[in-house]
């Protein structure tokens, strides 16, 4: 029996907690559903692999089979899983070959990634030196669908590194206008669709457990910039993205965020809906995507006193929430794919939080139970093998230890409340 066999042969021993989906899946209204016509609630941990390795994360601290059985124990039935546009151009791009290119991107002596390369060998063997990272990636999304996980697949950056501010090269179209090289210089507009139509095709054909396609993490234009022609250029490209990626695969779910970091789709309400009927038209599959965290420049800071929740709850609805207003040309699914906390560092009574965290988390699990919306926490690692150039690196807003053993705070799955109940629309 071969290692990746052997892997999956592990994969269906797991305690599978969680509900088997009739796919395809599409959407109606504000409600994305199975092909039953059953409402399917997004509840997902965000997976990072689009750093400098190009790499799921992770792998270096246990056998892929443990993270998926912690994901599928925990009551999680999907997965983001980020990677870059130099991946999805570069499908032979083996793991041997991967290191060298990301000592050299992240800055870093030639030998510093050696030991993560080692331990990911030792904790999956069927991994080998000549192995695909594409084809990596494709175990890991088999291996979730063989859990009954979904995964969805966002395309995070251009030029895998971390993600994001304003100078990273990897924020707007490069063929906007006006060029801005700071936000642009990595992103590459027609590399982008071709990426996205490559990961598409890739998945249609052998990768079922891909149900949906993130067109692009938060988009962001210098402030205002954008503004200048109605943010024609997010109309226009996103138009072609989607156009692109349902062209290649029909059944998938296409995911669409706003502008300014992926929490504004205010222009939406300007008379101009966004054109979905090329390649066949992909109405019925359209997402709409936004993010939320405490340090989130649109959302109001929760320290201004009495009452700031119910202001920051209108926020959430001025911004991009008003898109669940059933009947209106903009009406769709709101999946709110990030948000997220430092898990640890507070007072006890704060169950481990920092106060602004906490304060943040309360009211955006208002938000969301209140209208029951789709959502995706960051993230589910508690490391990475590189980020902005520090090797092993923690993270602090992850689910899992460093150790990716188990919950960094085992308080805050309680903390989701009625997150994790589906309160609302079709077969509920």
């Amino acid at each position: 029996m071969t290692p990746l066999t052997t892997l999956l042969t592990l994969l269906t021993l797991l305690p599978l907690t969680l509900a088997q989906f009739a796919l395809p899946l599409s959407s109606t209204s504000r409600w994305i559903v199975d092909a039953n016509g059953h409402r399917v609630k997004l509840r997902c941990a965000n997976w990072a692999a689009h750093l400098e390795t190009n790499l799921p994360e992770g792998l270096h601290r246990q056998p892929l089979s443990n993270i998926i059985s912690f994901l599928s124990t925990s009551g999680f039935n999907c997965v983001r899983l980020t990677y870059s546009t130099d991946l999805a151009l570069s499908p032979a791009l083996t793991f041997n070959a991967t290191f060298p290119l990301a000592v050299t991107s992240a800055s870093l002596p030639p030998a510093a990634l050696d030991p993560i390369r080692t331990a990911i060998l030792a904790h999956n063997p069927w991994i080998t030196p000549s192995t695909p990272v594409l084809s990596i990636l494709g175990t890991l999304i088999d291996a979730l669908h063989a859990a009954n996980i979904l995964t969805l697949l966002d395309n995070h950056v251009s030029k895998a590194s971390w993600c994001c501010d304003l100078s990273d090269g990897n924020g707007w179209f490069d063929a906007a206008f006006p060029r801005v090289p700071a936000v642009s210089r990595y992103f590459h507009t027609q590399n982008w669709i071709a990426g996205l139509r490559a990961m598409a095709a890739w998945s249609r054909a052998s990768h079922p457990g891909v149900v949906g396609f993130g067109l692009r993490n938060e988009l962001r234009a210098i402030p205002g910039l954008d503004l200048l022609n109605a943010r024609g250029d997010w109309y226009k490209w996103m138009q072609a993205a989607g156009d692109a990626v349902h062209a290649a695969h029909p059944e998938a779910l296409v995911v669409v965020g706003g502008a300014n970091g992926g929490t504004d789709l205010t222009h939406l309400r300007m008379g101009r809906a966004l054109d979905t009927a090329g390649a066949g038209g992909w109405e019925g599959k359209k997402v709409w995507e936004m993010h939320a965290y405490s340090f989130t420049v649109n959302f109001p800071d929760l320290d201004l006193g009495a009452g700031s929740c119910e202001v920051m709850k209108l926020q959430y609805g001025a911004w991009s929430g008003f898109v669940l207003e059933q009947g209106r040309s903009w009406t769709g699914p709101l999946w709110v794919s990030e948000f997220g906390v430092g898990m640890t560092g507070g007072r006890e009574e704060d169950g481990g939080l920092g106060e602004k965290d906490r304060k943040y988390l309360g009211c955006l699990r208002e938000w969301l139970e209140e209208n029951d919306a789709d959502w995706g926490v960051w993230a589910l690692g508690g490391s990475y093998y590189v980020r902005q150039g520090r090797v092993d690196d923690d993270e602090g807003f992850g689910l899992l230890d460093y150790e990716w053993k188990g919950w960094r705070n085992e308080r805050f799955k309680g903390m989701l409340g009625g997150m994790w109940n589906v309160t609302q629309g079709p077969g509920v």
